[in-house]
């Protein structure tokens, strides 16, 4: 089993790291500057695609959680299959796109609850790449904070998932809606001095914990910060104490 999940001792870290490098080496270099009892990190798609399931070994051997963070979107017997395999690696999470419907992440959640009681399973609801104009692109003409919801409504509710991962804007209204019980991981998380990249819809690390997010990601205000672990430290200084509202 992952080894900083095997010991009660420690609680679930609400500060993610993206590992967003492109290549196994420099993510594990970054990774031996941080504190596995301040973070987890966080591997996607390019990280997976050129590292692959040993980097995931090699960080939980380092004494990290790992989000994997692959929007799953196939069809219900594929998504299984793959939320099966993350869960069999001893991720922390791993997330699936709610958009690929309910009978697809009742799949993901049976597989994923076969086989490891621990890996919680999040939907993605709109990314916060999107804003209304993304939505309209693809034939969705509701709001994003509508879509959000009914996704959310949809994967928590229904297809009985652990969470969701939504912008730090939506927290506070799913909070509202779904209640205490389900993680919200909320990406899109930036500093007051820090651009918006190509986030649109951001938020800081305390206003997002405010709002209701369960654990923030946050990428390049770390990963390219002059000192990355002052970074990480500088934050999760400033989350000390915030408790989320309900």
């Amino acid at each position: 089993m992952d080894p900083v999940t095997e010991n009660p001792n420690l609680q679930e870290p609400r500060l993610i790291v993206a590992l967003d490098f492109a290549s196994g080496d420099e993510a594990l270099a970054f990774a031996r500057g941080l504190d596995p009892h301040q973070c987890a990190l966080k591997v996607g798609f390019e990280l997976f695609v050129v590292a692959g399931p040993d980097l995931v070994d090699r960080l939980h051997a380092l004494g990290f959680r790992v989000f994997l963070d692959l929007k799953f979107h196939d069809i219900p017997n594929t998504v299984a299959a793959a939320c099966r395999a993350a869960a069999r690696m001893d991720v922390w999470l791993v997330n699936l796109h709610a958009s690929g419907g309910l009978a697809m992440m009742r799949a993901a959640r049976d597989a994923v609850r076969e086989v490891n009681e621990q890996t919680v399973l999040l939907a993605v609801t709109v990314l916060t790449s999107s804003d209304r104009a993304t939505l309209e692109e693809t034939g969705v003409q509701d709001t994003p904070d509508g879509q959000v919801m009914r996704l959310g409504r949809l994967a928590v509710e229904q297809a009985g998932l652990d969470g969701l991962v939504c912008s730090a804007r939506e927290a506070a209204m799913l909070r509202r809606e779904l209640g205490a019980a389900p993680r919200l991981v909320t990406p899109g998380i930036r500093l007051e001095t820090a651009g918006g990249d190509d986030q649109k819809r951001v938020m800081t690390p305390e206003r997002a914990l405010e709002a209701g997010a369960s654990a923030i990601v946050v990428g390049r205000p770390i990963t390219r910060a002059q000192d990355p672990a002052a970074a990480m430290r500088t934050i999760a200084g400033r989350m000390q104490g915030v408790s989320p509202t309900q």
